[in-house]
């Protein structure tokens, strides 16, 4: 079984059709010295096989597995599941092209009962140690075993509401060994069967990760985005860092660039005391890049030379979730950010001006972008703002309100335009995102996966709008004072993150300048084509 090592010390570039994409740069990344956790990678060309559950695709991943951790193992010092010096690891998922949320991550793997006592241990953090163990069975319960989310979701609800706290963050360790002992009777009552065996964990995890392949959520992303060539997902097995060690850990994510409208500064979302999936997964909303700066600037400070690092090195912007435990700042992934057609044409602009890449590399990038219709939005006679969240995706959308993916195509199909209202930024909404003008949802930040989906698609959306509140029984919304009903029409600015009732008129107006700037490159790249085609015939 050929597995690929990161933090061996090796220079060794690999081929994102090998390894998926998310492994390829995290090689890159620890080859140019950047702190990245060890990890190891088992290919894309077993997905298929273990999906089919042939057996003799089992062995490879099983031999694969040994061999990895035997390499984790010695480069941490630690030992999986052990109860005196415990690794953790995380297994997550990678295609040869980016699919931001669509595949499965299952994290914590080896949190069993003996490694709780290792993590106290070593951290002298009881609570620590009984967050990582809650993580791991919801995590392990939904992945893994196909648990549905709300079991978990509604337990802790509760156990938040006996103990007189806002949210998970303000429960105790005694709480939270509950919570976790709540968790594990949730997964006997289901008649599945929670292994013990850190290994046993680690390969239904792998194979879970494999399998979600095959999703629904995933399947539809890939036809709508034209990747149906993929051969599968690889599987990525590191060693975990804990943005959950305090108030001086945390877990974020960072874009080099505004990936909503171009502009040339990072945009950084980070969870203190959390770990990365509170942040992508759009269940929490997350601070700013201020609040990193206030609270921890030695680390703001080195995460901007890394994005600098990053975007030169790529040359181009980059999306990077990154992790930081008690002060020490760890690189998880870095990719090319998703951005919307008007950012990604700014965005060119500014890097040849920037001497990152040519005029014809630009060409190359934009040769998708339909020009003719490339234009920025404005709302004009609306109403004065009924709520305000945070502008993830820039633009504007008039629409009727829906409340969930399925009547969100059902208006579309109707030929209705439809702004697509949801309490969080859940992936599992791609089709309704893709039926939508607009999203809005009442928690969840800029760098939330599904964020990330919207701004690709070009569709305005609003995230963490606290006075949105969704009443799915009723089939409809508060906004504020205001009461939304199920088709009532709706403005919303995804720039300035402003919602309004009514239906308002959408101004057009073209960004000139940036497009004469692409007309001069082209007609720069005509005068040369016929000279260099000279050349080539002079040559033969």
């Amino acid at each position: 079984m050929h597995i690929v090592r990161i933090g061996d010390g090796s220079t060794k570039t690999h081929s994102a059709e090998a390894v998926g994409a998310k492994a390829a740069n995290l090689a890159r990344m620890a080859a140019l010295g950047l702190p990245v956790p060890p990890a190891f990678v088992l290919p894309v060309d077993l997905c298929a096989a273990i999906v089919k559950h042939d057996p003799q695709a089992r062995r490879r991943l099983d031999e694969g597995l040994a061999e990895g951790i035997a390499f984790l193992e010695e480069k941490t010092g630690t030992k999986l599941g052990d109860r005196r010096k415990p690794l953790l690891v995380s297994v997550r998922s990678g295609a040869a092209r980016s699919m931001p949320g669509m595949l499965e991550t299952v994290l914590d793997v080896g949190c069993t009962p003996a490694a709780i006592q290792g993590l106290v241990r070593v951290t002298g953090h009881p609570r620590f140690a009984w967050d990582c163990r809650r993580r791991f069975l919801e995590s392990y319960g939904s992945v893994v075993l196909g648990l549905e989310e709300g079991l978990f979701a509604r337990q802790l609800a509760d156990i938040i509401a006996a103990e007189g706290k806002k949210d998970v963050t303000g429960l105790d360790n005694e709480a939270l060994e509950r919570l976790a002992e709540s968790y594990r009777q949730i997964i006997d009552a289901s008649g599945n069967l929670l292994p013990d065996d850190p290994m046993e964990q680690l390969q239904a995890a792998a194979q879970a990760v494999y399998r979600s392949w095959t999703s629904d959520r995933a399947t539809t992303y890939r036809r709508l985005e034209h990747l149906e060539y993929l051969e599968g997902t690889a599987v990525t097995i590191q060693a975990m860092v804990f943005g959950n060690r305090g108030l001086s850990s945390g877990s974020g994510v960072a874009f080099s660039r505004d990936p909503s409208n171009g502009a040339a500064h990072p945009m950084i979302d980070v969870l203190f005391d959390a770990q990365g999936e509170d942040v992508v997964s759009g269940s929490r909303t997350p601070e700013t890049e201020a609040a990193l700066g206030r609270s921890l600037p030695q680390v703001a400070a080195q995460l901007s030379q890394t994005l600098t690092h990053l975007e030169q090195e790529f040359k181009d912007v980059q999306d990077v979730e990154f992790t930081i435990e008690q002060g020490r700042l760890w690189v998880l992934q870095t990719r090319s950010a998703k951005r919307t057609p008007l950012a990604a044409l700014r965005i060119a602009i500014d890097l040849v001006k920037e001497g990152v890449i040519d005029p014809e590399q630009a060409l190359l990038r934009l040769k998708g972008l339909d020009f003719d219709t490339l234009t920025s939005k404005r709302l004009a006679r609306v109403s004065e703002a009924a709520g305000h969240g945070t502008g993830a995706s820039a633009g504007v959308a008039v629409g009727r309100a829906a409340f969930d993916s399925a009547n969100a195509a059902r208006l579309a199909e109707g030929g209705q335009p439809v702004i697509l209202l949801r309490p969080d930024t859940s992936t599992a909404d791609v089709a309704g995102f893709a039926a939508s003008a607009g999203i809005v949802t009442a928690i969840g930040g800029r760098t939330a996966h599904a964020a990330l989906v919207a701004r690709q698609m070009g569709k305005p959306c609003i995230v963490g709008c606290t006075m949105l509140r969704i009443d799915a029984a009723k089939r409809q919304a508060h906004l504020g004072e205001a009461v939304i009903g199920e088709g009532d029409w709706l403005s919303i600015d995804g720039a300035a993150g402003s919602i309004h009732l009514g239906q308002g008129q959408v101004v057009v107006d073209k960004p000139d300048a940036e497009l004469a700037q692409v007309e001069e490159w082209r007609t720069a790249s005509h005068k040369r084509k016929p000279h260099a085609n000279k050349e080539a015939l002079a040559a033969s």
